[in-house]
């Protein structure tokens, strides 16, 4: 039986289990906030002490935010910056994070096949039902994107680093630091006008909400989104990283 460490990275936090095949964890989650400011080097071996107090596993399935390619980081908007989401962007930092190969790299430190992908198409895998075009939008720190096609993963979208108003990304706009500025019943109504914003753009046949701060939606404005809008809970972060392995384009 295949067991899975799966490693979800986010902004603030960086949470990871081991699974079987069955998607069931085999161990209790560890979480450890973030550290920065967080060279590649450093992203390595934070995951690698992660994983040396959790059971062995057989293969290694890492989410991480940004515009991920076969593994290889295009751009992660917070692990650029000097002290973590919000604050200055580090040049030297930008520089180590561009182009660096993290599947690659993660590879040789856990001498293990690895998947990375981005921290919502993890999410995504954990929760679609494998029919019709189904968007996954995670809520915490930013926004996380992944689009998904009869089951497959669609090639990734960094929507969250598009403008949406006064000169606001979507990662800024109903992101965490807006939620406590503004309070949840504020910026529940909020995220419900970023879905029926997006609703023509993606005609998905179902949206799923996840993310740590999905939670925090006012069930009133959930109700007025739809009946094929569902919150799902975050821990699909981890449990998505098994079911990730077979929802890739060969």
């Amino acid at each position: 039986m295949i067991s899975t460490l799966a490693i979800d990275c986010g902004g603030g936090g960086i949470k990871a289990s081991v699974l079987d095949e069955a998607g069931t964890m085999r161990a209790r989650p560890l979480r450890v906030p973030t550290p920065y400011p967080l060279p590649p080097k450093r992203f390595v071996d934070t995951l690698r002490g992660l994983s040396d107090q959790l059971p062995a596993a057989d293969r290694v399935t890492v989410g991480m935010p940004g515009m991920i390619r076969h593994g290889v980081v295009v751009a992660t908007p917070h692990y650029v910056t000097k002290a973590g989401p919000r604050t200055r962007v580090d040049p030297g930092l930008f520089a180590e994070w561009s182009g660096f190969d993290a599947r690659a790299a993660l590879g040789a430190a856990f001498d293990l096949p690895v998947l990375v992908l981005n921290d919502a198409e993890v999410h995504g895998a954990g929760v679609v039902a494998g029919a019709g075009c189904e968007l996954v939008l995670t809520l915490g720190t930013g926004l996380g994107c992944a689009l998904f096609d009869g089951g497959r993963l669609a090639p990734h979208l960094e929507l969250s680093q598009a403008p949406v108003r006064w000169g606001q990304s979507y990662d800024t706009y109903v992101g965490e630091h807006e939620r406590r500025r503004l309070g949840d019943a504020f910026w529940s109504r909020r995220v419900r006008g970023v879905v029926d914003g997006l609703r023509p753009v993606f005609c998905w046949d179902r949206l799923y909400l996840g993310g740590g701060n999905s939670r925090l939606i006012r069930p009133e404005q959930v109700a007025r989104m739809g009946d094929d809008v569902v919150v799902v809970p975050n821990t699909a972060g981890i449990v998505g990283g098994v079911r990730a392995w077979t929802l890739i384009r060969p």
